[in-house]
């Protein structure tokens, strides 16, 4: 004999969908410094020092690179917290998310 409470929890695990993804970027200005870009990818991102500093000059000389993905509220919040950071260092540095 089936129990179908089983079925049902099952069939409701299976239908369970992972959450969407963004990609956060940060972008190229001709005012940031290059140590405050760095600043924001160890403090923010958690990135060690040297995967920063990598990123940083991806970000100098592409224009833009993928600084870490996350769902929508956790990228939305780095986001926000890159703009605060930011505009009380008063640089203009633009940081973006998109689906990934």
């Amino acid at each position: 004999m089936s129990d179908s409470r089983e079925s049902t929890a099952t069939k409701e695990r299976d239908e369970v969908k992972e959450p969407d993804q963004y990609r956060v970027l940060l972008h190229n200005d001709d005012y940031t410094t290059m140590e405050f870009v760095v600043e924001v990818l160890v403090i923010v991102f958690q990135k060690e020092f040297d995967v920063a500093l990598q990123l940083m000059l991806a970000v100098h000389q592409k224009g833009r690179a993928d600084v870490g993905v996350y769902t929508f509220d956790i990228a939305n919040t780095k986001v926000e917290t890159v703009h605060r950071m930011a505009e009380e260092r008063e640089f203009p540095l633009r940081c973006t998310m998109e689906r990934a």
